[in-house]
């Protein structure tokens, strides 16, 4: 896995170079914290810190995974030291509230079970995976309804839910051979996919509302699309979907309608815009990074067309020229809810947030790939 990739105009990217940025990317991903409490959410005198690494919550979930794979893929001992030490202080800890953003570090805890198979993580994967399937709160049609640790978001369906809850339900069901789990995750899936995707472009509306029956500001958001592009490659292989099953292809043919669109708004500098499709809103980093994943998942699986390879390298070169020189991902827009307007997106703060470096890493791990 030596030497370099040429990307756009005749631009090499090192190896070792793409390895530097990753390990600033760890470094700076497992030291964030909030200093200032400027990032301390208060629900009801429930504070959650949405910043630092020291809490279980989703945008650590996503940078565990991420730095998963880059173990997976380089057998680095300091990524698995990361992994580990993450979860034995927050099992120390005691684990939070059950909701769908604070089930997603289970991904992470099912793959590693499959590696080391240590016996400990069995009863949080099974009890946690049994309250999705039973207990979580559920829209009508039987979606997974998008509870936080704020508003009880009643009858909502949001991007977010496939990669947050989804994804581990469907790896727990296929470690402990639980059929049921399997078919849910396929099921919401469909729902969401039924709801979400906006026929007109391929691209995803951020949520939908049973209750009023809309899809909000009809808001075709950046992040909330790459989760969308990250989860389909991931669900057909982690339930290991062959070549003419049904739910394979329709679900191609929902990642395929996405990513041609995608290519189609990508800016000259390799991002996209938070709100993919307006050239007015900002350009957003964390968004690209998942996107850049997806892309070059699915292009190294062979589920979209190789002519994508070069939309994604051009992503990349986007991703690295926005990180620091203390490893932190520039243009990342803070946690954002369900908006009522366009406006809404495009006032979102931006900052360095862990979910930049999480996504950031996700991608540059995927990219290793192309240096074999």
């Amino acid at each position: 896995m030596e030497g370099n990739v040429m990307v756009q105009n005749e631009v090499f990217i090192e190896r070792r170079e793409v390895i530097h940025q990753i390990d600033l990317l760890m470094d700076n991903l497992t030291q964030i914290k909030d200093n200032t409490g400027e990032f301390l959410l208060n629900f009801d005198g429930l504070v959650v810190d949405d910043k630092s690494w020291n809490v279980w919550n989703w945008p650590q979930g996503v940078g565990l995974y991420g730095i998963f794979k880059y173990w997976k893929l380089t057998n680095s001992q300091k990524a698995l030291t990361i992994i580990t030490d993450w979860f034995k202080a927050r099992f120390e800890e005691g684990v939070p509230p059950k909701n769908v953003n604070t089930m997603a570090p289970f991904l992470t805890l099912a793959f590693l079970y499959e590696e080391t198979k240590d016996q400990t993580f069995v009863p949080y994967l099974e009890d946690w995976a049994e309250w999705v399937m039973y207990d979580m709160p559920r829209t009508k049609e039987d979606g997974l309804q998008h509870k936080t640790y704020g508003p009880e978001n009643k009858n909502q369906l949001w991007d977010d839910t496939l990669m947050m809850t989804v994804l581990p339900l469907a790896k727990i069901g296929k470690l402990f051979n639980k059929p049921e789990y399997i078919e849910e995750a396929k099921k919401q899936f469909l729902i969401h996919i039924k709801y979400l995707s906006d026929r007109k472009t391929g691209l995803w509306f951020h949520g939908w509302t049973f209750e009023e029956n809309h899809n909000y500001a009809e808001a075709l958001w950046g992040r909330g699309n790459c989760w969308i592009t990250i989860a389909i490659p991931e669900i057909i292989e982690i339930l290991e979907l062959k070549e003419g099953d049904f739910l394979r292809e329709f679900l191609l043919d929902t990642l395929n309608r996405q990513i041609e669109a995608l290519a189609s708004f990508q800016d000259d500098s390799g991002l996209w815009h938070t709100l993919i499709n307006d050239k007015t809103s900002y350009l957003e980093a964390s968004a690209t990074a998942g996107f850049a994943y997806g892309i070059l998942k699915s292009v190294h699986k062979r589920y979209i067309s190789q002519e994508y390879k070069e939309v994604a390298y051009k992503a990349i070169q986007g991703i690295l020229k926005e990180i620091n020189d203390e490893g932190a991902l520039q243009k990342v827009s803070v946690g954002t809810g369900m908006g009522d307007s366009l406006n809404f997106y495009k006032e979102i703060k931006i900052t360095t947030m862990p979910y930049g470096q999480s996504l950031a890493v996700l991608c540059l791990s995927e990219f290793l790939h192309y240096y074999i």
